[in-house]
């Protein structure tokens, strides 16, 4: 769709006299000025911009002005040849305007194949004009490289263009460059011809874009602002940059309420001494005079300078031409060199240009042009106020006026009146709800507790700001699903506008970045597993038995009495264990075996047992079978010992893995993460083949592995029994281990991240609450919150004390452990005691039958010298006839 201006369309006719340009003598200069019927308003601006412009020449110069106005039609292209071929066959000097394309273009090609001086004040496409046409108005390519410099000094990332046809993309063409294939951050919807913008500017809303640039006609812009307020394009989120040149000078007193963010491009200064002083010429506020008036008045300007210029060097001769001639003016090439090269000495016949300098380059465009930056003054009263300049000397970078410590002061003044929406989600320790103590029903942010309230009073009492906090309804963090290409919890609400922040453990990550903005991190971590401590079983009181399996106790018992046996035999068929009794006597009657049953058994204890014997064999087989026996008992209880170290310290292991990687080479323990958080998006999404490969065994779990919270993650890892870990950030890990002593992190962090406040896009204020959080961090205010909450504060600091505990124990056996040799030795003790009680009462009875003396009284005497602990001697008694051969005791 073309442009179709509603402009007027000028052509200027000068006709000279043929005489020599004397001072005495006047010379007749005609003006011939070409209008457009369907604009009555612009008609009216640049009528009486020509006849006050010639009213000043005629009263400042020697010369003689006569003016024509032409009105032409936009369809009417054939009359305007017309029209300028009859006025140049009467000796025209020059021609001003049209800024319809189609009369334009005829005046052009007529006007540069007779070498007349044509002079434009409207948008041209063709910028490669004909030597002979000089357009004052910016062309499109430094409109388009001044906006692409607004929006990049601007940080703007997203942004949506609304245009009003497809010769506004000429003119946007820089920013069209920055928009990569497939690139959706920045998108451009036409407006349409109106006068109904609704439907589009809804279906705008829609894209949650709060960034635009709108590129129409100044008479179309505040018709589409009501239309933008009206379906909500307008809160204080909203910036706007406006292209028109005009855009600035309209009445915008209606929208003082309206705080959205509005800037605008200028090519005139109304506050310059040219524009005060033209404006008390033409008896007219300077804010009123418009583009294409400036322009016609420095068109003019730029003609009759370079006139004056070239008739003081040689006599100008203004002939009538033939439009189907092949004549062409005399003085045309000069005046285009004097057009294009001014010389230093010369200035402006009129007073000075209202649109800065006029200088043109070979193609008859302005060069080192210099557009103003302007935007709506805070507080908003409908006035634009100046912030800087745009050289196209320098394209890239624009000049500020208003210094970067100035808007800071203009936030910080404005942020004190400032009532912050802040959502957040419950969630330990970040925010709580808080019970009254006195049964008194609280509102407002005092039902809240936890670091994240905490975090805001901070900030707000550095920028002296308040807040008010509310909860998301659907209690969740925010996560994009490609599927309904819309976004859930805290994201979504501040996409809706519902809040200024979001503050809670919500994880910056690159998908949320591009919803939303983000602060600096007040907090760093990484993710980790939570896994449940060993429970450790009490242990059992034969647990010194443990290292050996019941199968070979048995064995080594049975071995125990077999070789006892054995080495009985092997003794009573071995001669050289015979012994003399009598080592005098060397010709005994009888010879004597010491190896009893009960010395064999205790020859093969001993030697078990690691303690010796104080009898030894003397034969060869004998000793044979003893050597086999004591090696034996040097394997046997060299294993015991090493396996009961190896068992003893297997018992206080407590971790079966070690880090995440170890989980990712077995399938025992089970592993999960929160479904659809930024731990989930993690492995989703690594590169890490190690990860990735848990991320392909979490989805293929069944049953699921993943869970709703963090809460529900903690509660499955205690009631797994050692057969589930959690994979969490590493800061709600510490939260959980301050607790619950079960619970313990194991390994280090697998990735690095960190927690920021979300914030709507083009969040002005964002800078302001960055030094906020970089001055708490410097001050130390993070790291005592983070101590508050998570060491001190509901129930923290409960496993400190047990952990120091634990690591000095580690090395500890308690009684628990070694009760069993305990009771072994009881046991031992006690059957010793008994054999000796039996022993004892035999050798009493043995007594009693001996001397002839009652059961009585002999267990009477013996113990009473058995407890007699002084006697140290006890007298042998001689047996009674009746008990010859036998033996017994006189105590003394």
């Amino acid at each position: 769709m073309q442009i179709i201006p509603l402009a007027f369309c000028a052509v200027l006719g000068l006709w000279l006299l043929s005489s020599p340009c004397t001072c005495s003598s006047r010379q007749k200069i005609k003006i011939v000025l070409a209008i457009f019927l369907d604009d009555d308003e612009y008609v009216e601006e640049t009528t009486f911009a020509v006849k006050n412009t010639l009213k000043i020449l005629r009263a400042k110069t020697t010369y003689q002005v006569t003016e024509h106005i032409i009105k032409l039609s936009k369809e009417s292209s054939f009359e305007a040849g017309q029209f300028v071929c009859d006025l140049i066959r009467n000796g025209v000097s020059a021609i001003f305007g049209p800024e319809s394309p189609e009369n334009n273009e005829i005046i052009q090609s007529v006007a540069a194949s007779l070498q007349i001086p044509y002079f434009q004040n409207s948008w041209n496409p063709q910028e490669e004009a004909a030597t002979s046409v000089f357009n004052l108005r910016p062309n499109s390519d430094a409109l388009s490289r001044a906006l692409a410099a607004l929006v990049r000094e601007n940080d703007w990332k997203t942004y949506t263009v609304m245009y009003e046809n497809e010769d506004s993309l000429l003119r946007l063409r820089e920013t069209l460059k920055q928009r990569k294939p497939n690139d959706l951050s920045i998108a451009f919807i036409c407006l349409g011809s109106g006068p109904d913008y609704r439907t589009v500017l809804k279906q705008i809303k829609k894209t949650l874009d709060t960034r635009f640039i709108l590129d129409c006609k100044a008479d179309r812009i505040l018709d589409i602002f009501r239309q933008a307020k009206e379906v909500g394009l307008l809160k204080d989120y909203h910036s706007y940059i406006l292209t028109d040149l005009d855009a600035h000078s309209l009445d915008w007193s209606e929208f003082n309420e309206v705080v959205s963010n509005i800037s605008s491009i200028r090519l005139m200064d109304h506050e310059s001494d040219a524009a005060k002083n033209i404006g008390k010429l033409w008896r007219i506020d300077p804010k009123r005079i418009k583009t294409r008036m400036a322009l016609i008045y420095d068109a003019v300007n730029v003609f009759i300078t370079a006139f004056r210029d070239l008739s003081q060097k040689e006599q100008l001769q203004i002939k009538p031409l033939d439009c189907d001639g092949s004549e062409v003016t005399e003085y045309g090439t000069k005046m285009y060199e004097v057009i294009k090269k001014p010389s230093k000495q010369s200035k402006p016949l009129l007073s000075g240009y209202l649109t800065g300098p006029v200088l043109f380059d070979q193609h008859g465009q302005r060069r080192n042009l210099i557009l103003q930056i302007v935007e709506r003054s805070k507080p908003v009263d409908g006035a634009f106020r100046l912030t800087g300049y745009w050289n196209s000397a320098l394209p890239k970078n624009i000049s500020y006026t208003v210094t970067s410590a100035q808007r800071e002061k203009e936030l910080q003044k404005e942020i004190q009146t400032k009532n912050f929406k802040v959502v957040s989600k419950l969630g330990d320790p970040y925010l709580m709800k808080k019970t009254s103590k006195y049964g008194k029903e609280l509102f407002g942010n005092d039902r809240y507790e936890g670091y994240a309230l905490d975090l805001m009073h901070e900030i707000c009492s550095i920028l002296n700001c308040s807040f008010t906090i509310e909860l998301v309804a659907d209690g969740k963090y925010g996560n994009f699903d490609p599927v309904t290409k819309e976004w859930n919890g805290l994201i979504r609400h501040l996409l809706d506008r519902k809040a200024d922040l979001a503050v809670c453990d919500l994880t910056i990550t690159y998908e949320r970045r591009t919803a939303v903005d983000f602060t600096m991190p007040f907090m760093t971590l990484g993710i980790s597993v939570l896994y449940a401590k060993a429970v450790k079983e009490p242990p059992e009181l034969l647990s010194f038995a443990h290292p050996l399996s019941l199968d070979v106790w048995l064995y080594m018992a049975t071995s125990y009495l077999v070789v006892s046996l054995i080495i009985f035999l092997v003794a009573r068929l071995n001669p050289n264990d015979w012994e003399n009794p009598h080592p005098c006597d060397p010709h005994p009657e009888e010879l004597e075996n010491i190896w009893s049953i009960r010395n064999c058994c205790w020859l093969t204890l001993g030697s078990i047992m690691a303690q010796g014997c104080d009898l030894l064999p003397k034969g060869i087989s004998t000793r044979m079978v003893t050597a086999s026996w004591w090696f034996f008992s040097l394997i046997m209880t060299s294993s015991y010992t090493a396996n009961m170290a190896a068992f003893l310290t297997m018992s206080r292991m407590g971790l079966s893995i070690e880090s995440a990687e170890d989980l990712a080479t077995q399938s025992k323990i089970k592993y999960g993460c929160v479904a659809g958080g930024s731990t989930c998006s993690f492995f989703a999404s690594t590169n890490v083949s190690t990860y990735h490969q848990m991320w392909v065994q979490m989805q293929s779990a069944d049953p699921t592995v993943f869970e709703l919270s963090n809460r529900a993650g903690v509660a499955r890892v205690l009631a797994s029994k050692r057969r589930y870990a959690f994979f969490m950030e590493s800061t709600n890990i510490e939260y959980e281990t301050e607790r619950n002593c079960e619970l313990v992190q194991v390994g280090g962090q697998i990735d690095s991240k960190g927690y920021g406040i979300a914030m709507t896009a083009n969040f002005q204020h964002r800078k302001l609450f960055n030094e906020a959080i970089l001055k708490m961090q410097e001050m130390g205010v993070l790291h005592r919150l983070k101590n508050k909450w998570w060491r001190e504060r509901n129930g923290g600091g409960k496993c400190t004390e047990d952990k120091t505990l634990a690591e000095d124990a580690a090395a500890e056996l308690t009684l628990d452990n070694m009760g069993g040799a305990f009771v072994v030795l009881g046991i031992g003790m006690v059957i010793a005691i008994i054999f000796s009680a039996c022993e004892f009462i035999w050798m009493v009875k043995k007594l009693a039958i001996n001397e002839h003396l009652p059961f009585k009284v002999a267990l009477r005497q013996e113990l009473n010298f058995a407890f007699n602990i002084w006697e140290r001697q006890k007298k042998v008694k001689q047996a009674a006839a009746s008990g010859a051969g036998s033996k017994g005791f006189e105590t003394t």
